[in-house]
């Protein structure tokens, strides 16, 4: 580990040579940008005797990676950034070219963990400011690469559209990431997504930055690597520079800056860099690394060869560069013993203040201004009860001109995408096959047509690009509405929703925000067309997520209602909302007979209130819980319960997140009895939040639960052995009745 004492006589050992070449910049800026370096390097060390005093609790650090402030020199502040957590240096830069940004004292506060740190406010030390356009990331390991390629696509969508957004018209997004995360998964996948588009003409102003030191933790990138994956990939310009020279850096960075903001395709800046200090405070590195290759990185200190340059061109003498250095470390551990001092988070209520933002009145006004049936003139009247009771008169008269009024649940997603598209738009609809084919069952079906391509698009087959694309437009103005195909296919991309979506506001004291809501379809019960992978019933990696809305409809009018509010808190309040449709409900229009149309609906005229489930009847004996296919095969559940002289009501939960808790209690209370008909799986199902939510109110009636089986799902009618069935549900309510 480089100490003060060594740095220094390495310094006044410099004696001035003839330089290479002139300078890209003039001496004052070279000044500047070691500034930077050297604040960088010295919260390295802050962060370190913090941590001694038990008053500091993050040591990643950015030595050996100070090149990177070439990188921010080389952008404007108007450039959206997403920041390798080694790029110290860039982030001090950044924060210079921006009045009111006091980047030293931002990021000691972060590392103490203070409430009053202006970014995170405490809850974690990340690279961010709203101010500066750098958006917070965290240390998950390349997951913000697709955010990344969804900023850059963002930018110029955005001005096509006439989207007011954070960033300039021309602006380049810059995300930088270390050599070991380049070879995840998630990073090839967003490379893979930003090429395509550049290859399809689509503008993609993406700076990708590579700082490679050559090891992630103990694990050594082979020799060349970087340069082999990515130097020559067909559309991904590839600059190549020597971070521990700042010349140099900032000569390529400014190539590729320019390049990428003029010609809109992405660009990829492999930066050479070394790491200084080991990979943590806790990490003894030369349990991995010999005494001959931590010198050699020691040699190559980029604060060295800084200093080397400031004396060769005659902008600074070797003491003065010491002074310089003595003087920063001074600033830097002033700051660091008041931080030490700074106050922190004081409750779980603080600390969880911007993970879930609600303002109900402010939502319910959102969606009102967005308007139900009434919004484009085409009111149609909400369904009435009658249709869930038994027959609606099928063979009457009027009937067929009733019926064409209806809606089944893929209609009434339809035509509330197309209202809410209609009413905003910054609104996008994408995903795979939802524009030409108009979605496999058809739910988005003339989106394209009537809204056109630059907002009814198409996606790449990769789960994890399409949430990327919303978290990067979500974050520069849009309300994306994306659609993930199945269930089964999200859990390629859970990270994204997980650790990316759901901290922005947690990560940001709410000053950035993802508003979005992700279309699924779920769940079981096609008939025809099954197997695993189309018929999922596993939400138990979207249920612990916190702050994530969970909606669940299971008919057509709740369903529009639903995904008005969704849209309406995204737009009030960020939130992230998960939109669960049931693909076996999509196009059903009865409910106990051929022809009732007792599952189809008019088109709601209102929008249904996060939080507040649906009662059905208004039986004594029994209260049955459930949602999405759960609901029709309950109602005929009950209405077999009640040919015997059990009378049954059911609830209809339709919001599994928050769950509708007042509802939940005063159905239960009114029967003493309660059967959670859950379709999702036994362990880690819904069943468990709801029965915990009872037990937590103090309810202290009779419960019980029927479920489908820790399976997953065969093909065919074998399916059927391991899913709840409407059997299950009346064997365990008569069960539960009799006790």
């Amino acid at each position: 580990m480089p100490d003060d004492a060594s740095f220094v006589a390495a310094v006044r050992a410099l004696t001035p040579s003839a330089p290479r070449a002139g300078l890209p910049f003039p001496g004052e800026r070279a000044l500047e940008l070691f500034d930077a370096q050297l604040g960088s390097r010295h919260l390295d060390l802050a962060a370190r005797w913090l941590q001694g005093r038990k008053r500091g609790f993050y040591t990643i650090g950015s030595s050996g990676h100070e090149g990177n402030a070439a990188v921010a020199a080389a952008l404007r502040p108007d450039d959206p950034a997403l920041l390798h957590y080694r790029s110290g240096a860039f982030f001090l830069e950044r924060a210079r070219q921006v009045p009111g940004v006091r980047g030293l004292r931002d990021v000691l506060l972060g590392i103490v963990a203070a409430a009053d740190e202006p970014i995170a406010g405490g809850r974690h030390k990340v690279f961010g400011s709203h101010a500066a356009n750098v958006i917070p990331q965290t240390s998950t390991i390349a997951s913000h690469l697709p955010r990344a390629v969804g900023v850059a696509f963002g930018i110029d969508r955005a001005a096509r559209l006439g989207v007011e957004t954070l960033w300039g018209r021309d602006a380049v997004a810059v995300c930088s990431f270390g050599d070991a995360s380049a070879n995840h998964s998630t990073a090839a996948g967003a490379v893979n997504a930003a090429v395509q588009c550049g290859y399809q003409g689509l503008p993609m102003p993406l700076l990708l930055v590579c700082e490679d030191n050559g090891i992630g933790i103990s694990v050594r990138t082979p020799d060349g690597w970087i340069r082999a994956a990515y130097g020559s990939r067909p559309g991904l310009e590839y600059f190549a520079a020597d971070g521990c020279a700042l010349d140099e850096a900032y000569t390529r960075a400014r190539e590729a800056a320019a390049w990428v903001r003029e010609r809109r395709r992405p660009a990829f800046l492999h930066l050479r860099t070394v790491r200084l200090m080991g990979h943590a405070g806790s990490d003894v590195e030369s349990a991995y690394r010999s005494p001959a290759e931590i010198a050699a990185a020691e040699a190559d200190d980029p604060l060295l060869g800084t200093a080397r340059l400031l004396v060769d061109h005659g902008i600074a003498t070797a003491d003065e560069v010491v002074g310089l250095y003595e003087a920063k470390h001074a600033e830097v551990m002033a700051l660091a013993e008041e931080a030490a001092e700074a106050a922190r988070l004081g409750s779980a209520r603080e600390v969880m203040a911007p993970l879930a933002p609600s303002r109900p009145t402010a939502v319910t006004a959102e969606a009102a201004r967005l308007g139900g049936a009434d919004g484009l003139g085409r009111a149609d009247g909400l369904g009435g009860a009658g249709a869930l009771a038994g027959a609606t008169g099928a063979n009457g008269p009027g009937a067929a001109a009733a019926r064409a009024r209806t809606l089944t649940l893929a209609q009434a997603i339809n035509r509330s995408l197309d209202d809410l598209l209609e009413h905003l738009p910054e609104m996008l609809v994408f995903g795979e096959d939802v524009a030409r084919k108009g979605g496999v069952y058809g739910v988005t079906r003339g989106l394209l047509k009537r809204h056109g391509a630059a907002r009814v698009f198409d996606t790449l087959l990769d789960e994890q690009t399409v949430l990327g694309l919303a978290l990067g437009t979500a974050v520069s103005g849009f309300v994306p509405v994306p659609e993930i195909q199945y269930l089964a296919y999200l859990h390629n991309a859970g990270d994204q929703l997980r650790g990316e979506a759901s901290t922005l506001s947690f990560f940001s004291n709410g000053r950035y925000r993802n508003p979005m809501v992700v279309r699924i379809a779920g769940y079981a019960y096609q008939r025809g067309f099954g197997g695993h992978f189309h018929n999922d019933n596993a939400i138990g990696a979207l249920r612990d997520i916190p702050g994530l809305v969970i909606a669940s409809p299971a008919r057509p009018d709740d369903a529009a209602g639903m995904l008005r509010t969704c849209v309406a808190a995204a737009r009030a309040d960020g939130r992230v909302c998960v939109f669960l449709e049931p693909i076996a409900l999509y196009h059903t229009r009865d409910l106990h007979d051929e022809g009732d149309d007792g599952w189809a609906a008019a088109y709601p005229a209102e929008a249904v209130p996060m939080g507040r489930g649906r009662t059905y009847g208004t039986g004594t004996d029994l209260t049955i819980v459930t949602f999405g296919n759960g609901v029709p095969m309950s109602l005929r559940a009950a209405r077999a319960l009640a040919a015997s002289g059990v009378e049954a009501r059911v609830l209809d939960l339709r919001w599994l997140s928050p769950l509708p808790l007042d509802d939940l209690l005063r159905e239960a209370r009114a029967t003493g009895r309660v059967l959670v008909a859950d379709e999702t799986r036994r362990t880690g199902g819904v069943s468990e939040g709801v029965l915990a939510a009872l037990n937590d109110a103090g309810f202290t009636g009779r419960t019980a639960r029927v479920t489908s089986e820790d399976s997953i799902i065969p093909l065919g009618e074998a399916a059927y052995h391991v899913l709840l069935s409407e059997t299950d549900i009346e064997q365990a309510a008569r069960k539960l009745v009799s006790a």
